[in-house]
């Protein structure tokens, strides 16, 4: 070691760094700084091994030695490397405050570091600092770079300012195709999907990217033949490969429109072209492995997610907070506490996993497990935040344990949110306690005074009780707010095309045959034991009150099963997905549905998956 070279150090570190050699580079390091080195002085070593630290995610490390760095011995390459590495690894603010401490030393700023600030502005939606980073880089002359041009029109961007970003293309001198794409995306996301489609077929050229924009926002908006038709075109006539980046963008907007026919067609995809992409530099096979976790779970295929994730040689804690919140809104709450043990050996959990840990606790009714976690927290050099609050608080309500939930937070030592206090106002109505609700209610009406949720929530309480005179008033000073109820929505994938329900709809060109199977199911369950849920209580969101039976056999979740079991052979599993909390009479009736036309039912609500299985919920009733 004492004739070690220079290229020596420098190639070793960079392997490590490239293949995210974290371990063996640590040892490398060990080695380095104990064996007497001759031929490498201190600042070099020093230089690279901060490089090293910087690049494979070590911030903590990273930050140590370049601190140890002497001032004048530190370049510009130095201080960008710092600054684009705090904003690769989500150390957003860290990375702001360098930028300022870049500009106080009078350290040169080129036109990366200003990319790098507009990037982290971007993330962090913070239009104050991105509008200071615009008259900076106006003042140092970098706006002739179309880079720098970019950066900035897609921080406006993801801030909302259509028009800037507009302002700033229409007077670029050179507008390259990311340009065309900065404002394709912004367009897409605030101005719609159609106006979004203008610009993209106005563009000169398209990369993979602008393609996997436009896709993603097919599939968001639930146009699923319109999404594969462009994907095909994208990659069969045009050529264009996904990359990684793409892969996940279309994985991740799978996910949220549940549209698990292109999540496996992408799947597929990244299969073939996995050896392929493994060549890349940049590819990360730890986000798309990740990315496909959580699609297949938030799809409903929740053993389609284990078994990606069992088959990764390689998972960090952003996969297995994703295992283990799928697992979660699946009600698979045992295997959640079981796989834990597993997962500490192989990674640190952070907040998020035990945000997932208490989660699955709660919607399994966990109580004894719930608490142990809470309490392990500290353990792990953790304190603990609202949201783990709010899930113990969920965890308690769900149990019955209402009184114990309100001490709870009560202590809390930050004051508590709308989601806190939303959690337990529910579980108040779904066990009767009249009187904590509304001390509850007055708090949330104070924070959130347009959510007639909650006054709804209420008034159905008082409803059950028989206190019509109570019930008027509330719902009287409702419409004279001139509140607004948010309606419940439906969605069925069926033959790769969406169709939404809503309460009582009849758009469908078939909803004479869909009312006359609902008719038919209705009969059959009742004939089963369902009695229909008339003084049911609703979510503190939904804001749905029916008032009658003829109102609750029409809620869109029952009209988009009817509709499945009309257009599907029997025993396939339908998929529904709901934009509110499935009520209590739906719950019950698709047990039974699911029971007599021997039917798997798998419904999204906006909390958690509930499986519908011979006449059972995988939720076991805790939702």
């Amino acid at each position: 070691m004492k004739c070690i070279s220079y290229q020596n150090v420098r190639f070793l570190l960079r392997q490590c760094a490239h293949r995210s050699f974290l371990g063996p580079g640590k040892e490398l390091h060990a080695v380095l700084t104990t064996s007497g080195l001759t031929k490498v002085p201190r600042s070099y070593l020093s230089n690279k091994l901060f490089q090293f630290y910087a690049a494979s995610g070590d911030m903590t490390t990273a930050r140590k030695l370049f601190d140890e760095i002497p001032l004048l011995e530190k370049d510009n390459v130095d201080w960008t490397t710092l600054l684009s590495s705090f904003s690769r690894y989500g150390f957003l603010v860290d990375s702001m405050k360098l930028f300022v401490d870049m500009t106080r030393k009078r350290v040169e700023i080129d036109d990366v570091s200003v990319v790098c600030l507009f990037g982290v502005c971007s993330k962090l939606e913070d239009l104050g600092f991105g509008v200071q980073g615009h008259g900076f880089a106006l003042k140092m002359g970098l706006l002739t770079s179309v880079k720098v041009c970019n950066a900035l029109m897609d921080m406006y961007g993801k801030c909302g300012f259509v028009g800037e970003v507009k302002r700033i293309f229409d007077v670029l001198e050179e507008k390259s195709v990311v340009s065309w794409t900065v404002v394709m995306d912004t367009v897409v996301k605030w101005e719609g999907l159609e106006r979004g489609r203008e610009v993209f077929d106005k563009m000169p050229e398209r990369n993979a990217v602008a393609w996997t924009v436009m896709v993603a926002g097919y599939l968001g908006a639930g146009f699923t033949g319109e999404a594969l038709e462009l994907l095909a075109e994208m990659v069969f006539k045009c050529g264009h490969d996904l990359n990684f980046v793409s892969l996940c963008s279309m994985l991740s907007a799978c996910a949220q429109s549940g549209n698990l026919v292109i999540g496996r067609w992408v799947h597929v995809y990244a299969l073939k072209k996995a050896m392929i992409m493994e060549e890349e530099e940049s590819y990360d096979p730890v986000m798309v492995g990740t990315a496909l976790v959580d699609m297949y779970a938030k799809c409903g295929n929740i053993d389609s997610s284990i078994k990606v994730f069992r088959l990764m040689r390689k998972r960090n804690v952003v996969t297995w907070n994703a295992m283990f919140s799928g697992l979660a809104m699946h009600g698979k709450g045992r295997m959640v506490i079981d796989m834990f043990p597993e997962m500490v050996r192989e990674v640190k959990p952070d907040e998020l996993t035990f945000t997932a840990v208490l989660s699955a606790c709660s919607h399994s009714g966990m109580v004894g497990e719930g608490w142990r976690f809470f309490h392990s927290l500290r353990f792990y050099g953790l304190e603990p935040k609202v949201d783990h609050y709010a899930c113990m608080v969920d965890l308690l309500g769900r149990t019955g344990r209402i009184e114990e939930a309100e001490t709870l937070v009560r202590k809390m030592p930050v004051p508590p949110n709308e989601v806190v206090l939303g959690s337990l106002l529910g579980s108040c109505s779904v066990h009767g306690k009249l009187e904590i609700a509304e001390r509850v209610k007055r708090e949330l009406v104070q924070m959130s005074p347009d959510n007639m949720g909650y006054q709804i929530l209420v008034s159905n309480m008082y409803a059950a009780e028989g206190r019509s005179d109570v019930v008027d008033g509330l719902r009287g000073s409702m419409r004279n707010q001139g509140l607004k109820k948010i309606p419940g929505m439906s969605s069925i994938h069926l033959n790769g095309s969406i169709y939404r329900f809503s309460s009582g709809d009849r758009s469908h060109p078939r909803t004479k045959e869909i009312y006359l199977k609902l008719n038919e199911v209705i009969e059959r369950i009742r004939s089963a034991g369902y009695v229909p849920g008339v003084s049911g209580l609703i979510s503190p969101s939904e804001g749905d009150l029916e008032d009658n039976e003829q109102a609750l056999s029409c809620h869109s979740e029952k009209l988009a099963v009817c509709f499945g079991l009309l257009e599907t052979n029997p025993r396939t599993p339908l998929y529904v997905f709901k934009n509110l909390r499935i009520c209590r009479d739906c719950h019950s009736a698709m047990k039974i549905v699911s029971k007599i036309y021997d039917r798997e039912i798998i419904i999204r609500d906006r909390n958690r998956f509930h499986q519908f299985k011979g006449g059972s919920c995988s939720c076991s009733d805790y939702w």
